[in-house]
Formats: structure tokens, C-alpha cells, sequence
């Protein structure tokens, strides 16, 4: 069975790199890798390879950076003569950017199965681009592959049959559980001079908050005044940074204790989770992680895709106009206990690829 494993962005990375060891272990099956270049920055991409023992992809579309409309094209134009050359039988596509949409069109229309790892999440907020990607790739998905019971009714509630759906768990917790040791034993902590449980860890990058030149200012004084009480590290993403210096707001910052660096490799970033009084931000994947971890989060977004991560786990979403009191809460231990939602416990992958087996099994038969 040739199986194509779909990787874009920093997030798909963790999410295909279990699978891609499952299978390699199967002899029935064939994993090929294909990366659509939508991160391109080393920083965004090769290192999480590195940080997750992947191969080199079988493939690199190369696609970079473009708006909405241009990336998703170009990944399709680029996409649709790889499937006509290598005739996979699946296209695994996991997430929910722009390539994830993008690939699951062009294996469904050249009549190619497509399986969606992290199916039926929704925020119901369709000025999210990740929104419509989301709902897109459900709908012309032959297999769904749902975290959690939300994901199952959200399908279901749309349509979806009952039989596409598997709930096999959260893949992201696969990756976390297998490098959550040495990811402890770099004790990145000590590499910016903070101690354990006693600093917050930030990454924030989407366009509602640093691309908005007042967001992005009141974010950056709200980060400011936390930092006079407790250390402060913000990952920063590369778009964040250059938008700083556009907006002049980088002057506004200086002085202020703030400890700012580059995106981070995957273990130095879990390290800094796992030992973090509390992480803000407005990342998917880290609302799943701290959730594991047992860590305070507060999302910076008017909603989540994630909601177990709040009714279950240790998130909140906040705005800025809550944030400040959201912050002081933490501060002084009012937060409230989570607890690691059902089948989030490693072995995701593992139930993802039975499935498969069973199918190649039936094929043969």
C-alpha cells in the first residue's frame, strides 16, 4: 500500500512523524514523504525534521510563502503530477492549512483516497482561513480520523457518515509522550538564566494578533509589565519580529526584561512547556500540549478549534481586555486543574495504521 504522508508546517511535522514510523515497521505498506514547502525558513522546518528523527522528504514542492489563493495553487499545480507519477494509494493529509486542503483536493479529484488526521475540529469562526480548510478537507475525506468525541459530533452533525469516522485519539500526544524525556534532559530553562515554574512562556503568531499594528502594540505593553514580575520568553515568529520593526513598536520594548528568541526547535520548546509557570498563546498545538503536560494556557483568540482543552484540560482563551486580570489569576495560583482527555496517551498511531492493515488485509483477501 502506497501511502503518502502530507507535511507543511511546523505543526504537521509532529503529526506525520509517528505515522511515518508506524508504517515503516508494516511490510505491507510504503510511507513517502511530502513536504509542500509551505514553511521554508530552516528555522520552521529542517530543524523540526532534525528534532524528530525524520528522513529527508521524498519530495519538497518547494511552494514558500504567497497569500491564500496563490499557495494553495501552486501547491496543487505542483502536487497533481507527483500523484499522477507515484499513483499512491492513500494521501494521509493531517491539520489544517493550506496544503492540507490543497493536497486533499487533487488526490480526490484525480480519484486518490484521502485520510484527514485530526478530523472534525471546528472553531465555527469561518474568518479563520484554517476554518474553511478544515471543513473543506472533511467533506471530500474517505477517512476521518477524529482526537476526540466534539470531532465525532461535529462530522456527524455535517453529514458526514457514520462509517468515514474513527476516533483514534490526538497524534500530537503520540509525538510529545516519545520526546518528552529528552526534551527534560536539555533543560532549556537554564539557557536563558530563569528557573523552573517561574517564568511564562509566549508564542503568538497569528494575523488577529501580531499583524494588527494596535494588537500587536497592547500585546507587546502587556508583555512588558508581566516581565517587571516574572521572566517572560517569547518564541518569536519570524512575521512577529518584521512586524515589530515596521510598526516601530520594537523602540516600545527595549529595557523591558523581555526575553525574545527565534522559533525554537521541538525539544527546547516542549522543555520550556513542561517547566513554564504558564504558557500564553495562540497556537492549536500548544493548547493540546499543556493540556498533557498539566500547564496552565491561556489562548489568545475569541475561540478554539480545541474546546477539551478547556472543558477537559488547563486552557482558557482571553482577550486583551481580560488578559491583564487572566494573568494575575495564574500569578496567584487560581487555575484550575485539568485532566488528559480520553485516548491522548501515545498510541495513536498505532490505531491509525490497524485500520489501514485491516483494509490492506481485506484487499488481499
Amino acid at each position: 500500500m502506497h501511502i503518502h504522508l502530507v507535511c507543511a508546517a511546523r505543526p504537521n511535522f509532529m503529526k506525520i512523524a509517528p505515522l511515518y514510523r508506524a508504517l515503516k515497521k508494516e511490510v505491507w505498506a510504503k510511507p513517502f514523504i511530502v513536504h509542500t514547502g509551505q514553511h521554508y525558513d530552516i528555522d520552521m522546518s529542517d530543524a523540526f525534521f532534525r528534532d524528530l528523527g525524520l528522513p529527508e522528504p521524498n519530495i519538497n514542492l518547494g511552494v514558500g510563502s504567497g497569500s491564500h489563493a496563490e499557495q494553495t495553487a501552486w501547491v496543487m499545480m505542483a502536487f497533481e503530477p507527483v500523484c499522477i507519477q507515484e499513483k499512491p494509494d492513500w494521501v494521509i493529509v493531517v491539520g489544517d492549512v493550506n496544503s492540507t486542503m490543497a493536497c486533499a483536493l487533487v488526490a480526490s479529484k484525480l480519484g486518490i483516497k484521502v485520510a484527514h488526521v485530526e478530523a472534525g475540529l471546528r472553531s465555527f469562526d469561518k474568518s479563520m482561513p484554517e476554518e474553511i480548510n478544515r471543513i473543506v478537507t472533511d467533506s471530500i475525506s474517505d477517512l476521518l480520523f477524529t482526537p476526540s468525541e466534539d470531532g465525532d459530533a461535529n462530522l456527524l452533525r455535517e453529514g458526514i457518515p457514520k462509517e468515514k469516522i474513527k476516533r483514534v485519539g490526538n497524534i500530537m500526544i503520540d509525538t510529545l509522550a516519545a520526546n518528552l524525556e529528552k526534551a527534560r534532559q536539555l533543560k532549556p530553562d537554564s539557557r536563558f538564566g530563569v528557573k523552573e515554574n517561574n517564568y511564562v512562556f509566549v508564542t503568538l503568531h497569528r494575523p488577529s494578533n501580531v499583524d494588527d499594528m494596535h494588537s500587536l502594540s497592547v500585546i507587546m505593553d502587556h508583555l512588558a509589565k508581566l516581565a517587571k514580575k516574572i521572566p517572560v520568553i517569547f518564541a518569536m515568529h519570524p512575521r512577529t519580529k518584521k512586524n515589530l520593526q515596521q510598526f516601530g513598536i520594537h523602540n516600545t520594548i527595549n529595557g523591558s526584561g523581555l526575553i525574545i528568541t527565534s522559533p525554537l526547535g521541538y525539544h527546547e520548546t516542549i522543555g520550556l512547556v513542561d517547566k513554564a509557570r504558564f504558557v500564553l498563546t495562540d497556537s492549536g498545538g500548544l493548547q493540546e500540549e499543556t493540556t498533557f503536560l498539566g500547564i496552565p494556557c491561556l489562548t489568545l483568540r475569541p475561540n478554539t478549534e480545541r474546546p477539551i482543552t478547556i472543558t477537559n484540560g488547563t486552557n482558557k482563551l482571553t482577550s486583551l481586555e481580560i488578559l491583564e486580570q487572566d494573568v494575575n489569576d495564574l500569578l496567584n495560583g487560581r487555575n484550575k486543574k485539568g485532566a488528559i482527555p480520553e485516548l491522548w496517551d501515545g498510541h495513536t498511531a498505532e490505531r491509525i495504521i490497524t485500520t489501514f492493515k485491516d483494509m490492506n488485509e481485506q484487499r488481499g483477501s
